[in-house]
């Protein structure tokens, strides 16, 4: 690996960005000045954030009632918090701001830094009134009566409170104890906000920041902003398996780029050869690419799963006569659909049939990868030899159109935008009117079970870009059951015109 160069600066635009649309100011260069006042100097991907953060609606409200910030450690989040607190103390009117962290010894450096910051300017320190700083408390108190708090975080600790806002520091550490002790304290208040700080998530223990990003990932898909959430997140999207030799479309550990991409501080708080050197050290076992790239690991939310079709209305049209099934394939028609994940690491065959006056839909073939796809199917074809494979031309499974098209000698079904929205009404009018039957096949639940919807015009199609969720099944079910109904047009042989 080359040194890196020293005038090397990370990207000052998150690589995920959303935020409500409709502001009317923000007051976000106040609170830069502020800070730049109290000695805290902040980077232009710190400031960037607390303008967007802190931007306001005609009614004075604050546009985003929730702000997440998702970077890579030792980046300068606590630049951040300490700009979001200051401003709520000394020009926003925030009553009560609650800071919260995993660990109380977290908590304890927050205080100190922003103490730091405060006596160390005149101005802000003639306005305090009290500082306690025990084991019972630990608080900044002004003359006002305005006051920062700060927890950590446990099933009580935030009871009682009713703060104006909330910090929540090691967000990737946050679960639903914690927002059902914190969250309802900001209920009575006429004009709250969240601030969620901390970097990739963890695995089972980041049940909130999965959540918060989940939303993220669903809005920029859906090219509708979230009306409540502003979300940055610093990170790469690395190689999958499957990625061909010179890959572009996703991101190495070892290319200086991603490091730049992922860490905004680069070249100002973190410098190159160190990010050379971590990479050295801590090898490819995934804790670079957590720590340093925020390739993070998000578990599913089991509260917002079956949202689209409900579980027990699914379960219920399951069959188990697999020898009746069997012959209703056998009888035909029948059609098959391929689909994929949007990182390549999943595809899915299924198919459909007629079945007791409905369309049976089943997965074919569920498995990693896509090496496997087209033997599959040009065995699939010459057994059932089926009215015709469907694949959408928008979809990751659009690259496999020609060689399946040459292949198996057809030409296969590309559902436009507006076809794919009615296949996916078409499916849930199905379940809804106990028209469709399955096996309970388990890939089939599980996409069922973190499905949701995006905007297709004035319709709907199942989103693809949800975390831990692989809807490739139930794309490639909901279009196999289309593929039966549509016309397909009959190519004319030209030796008929000869003969």
């Amino acid at each position: 690996m080359p040194a890196a160069p020293d005038d090397m600066f990370g990207s000052q635009v998150p690589r995920l960005f959303t935020a409500p649309p409709t502001f009317s100011s923000s007051a976000g260069q106040e609170a830069v000045e502020l800070a730049a006042m109290a000695g805290l100097d902040l980077m232009p991907w710190q400031q960037h954030v607390l303008d967007v953060g802190l931007r306001e609606r005609d009614d004075g409200k604050w546009a985003a009632f929730e702000c997440c910030v998702n970077v890579p450690r030792q980046n300068g989040k606590g630049g951040i918090i300490e700009g979001r607190e200051l401003a709520g103390l000394y020009l926003l009117g925030d009553h009560l701001i609650i800071h919260s962290a995993h660990e109380f010894k977290t908590s304890r450096v927050a205080f100190q830094r922003i103490m730091s910051l405060i006596d160390g300017c005149y101005d802000l320190r003639k306005r305090v009134k009290k500082v306690l700083n025990n084991t019972t408390e630990t608080s900044i108190t002004l003359n006002s009566g305005q006051s920062l708090q700060f927890l950590a975080r446990s099933g009580s600790s935030g009871r009682g409170f009713t703060g104006d806002c909330n910090v929540l520091d090691e967000d990737m550490i946050l679960g639903d104890n914690a927002m059902g002790a914190l969250m309802p304290t900001m209920s009575a208040i006429e004009n709250p906000q969240l601030w969620y700080l901390g970097s990739a998530g963890i695995g089972p223990l980041s049940v909130q920041l999965a959540r918060l990003r989940q939303r993220a990932l669903a809005a920029l898909e859906s090219g509708e902003p979230d009306p409540s959430l502003a979300y940055f997140e610093w990170s790469v999207d690395p190689h999958v398996d499957e990625c061909p030799p010179g890959c572009t479309a996703h991101d190495s550990s070892d290319d200086m780029a991603s490091w730049a991409k992922a860490n905004p501080s680069l070249g100002y708080l973190i410098s190159p050869d160190y990010v050379r050197n971590e990479r050295a050290s801590l090898g490819t076992g995934g804790v670079f690419e957590r720590e340093r790239l925020g390739v993070g690991d998000y578990p599913s939310d089991s509260a917002d799963t079956w949202q689209v079709i409900a579980e027990e209305p699914w379960r219920a049209l399951a069959v188990g006569d697999v020898q009746a099934v069997g012959e209703a394939q056998r009888r035909g028609p029948v059609s098959f659909s391929l689909d994929m994940t949007p990182e390549r690491s999943y595809a899915a065959i299924c198919a459909a049939f007629p079945y007791l006056g409905g369309v049976h839909v089943v997965v074919v073939d569920h498995r990693p990868g896509t090496a496997w796809i087209v033997e599959r199917a040009k065995d699939l074809h010459a057994r059932w030899n089926p009215r015709c494979w469907v694949v959408e031309p928008a979809s990751p499974a659009a690259s496999f159109i020609p060689e399946l098209e040459d292949e198996l000698a057809i030409e296969a079904l590309k559902p436009k935008a507006r076809e794919t929205a009615a296949a996916c009404g078409q499916f849930y009018d199905a379940v809804a009117t106990q028209g469709l039957t399955h096996f309970d096949d388990a890939p089939m639940a599980s996409a069922l079970a973190g499905a949701q919807k995006r905007p297709l015009g004035d319709a709907w199609a199942w989103a693809r870009r949800i975390p831990s969720v692989d809807i490739s099944p139930l794309m490639a079910g909901t279009l196999a059951k289309w593929g039966l109904s549509v016309e397909i047009e009959e190519h004319e042989d030209p030796l008929d015109n000869i003969l």
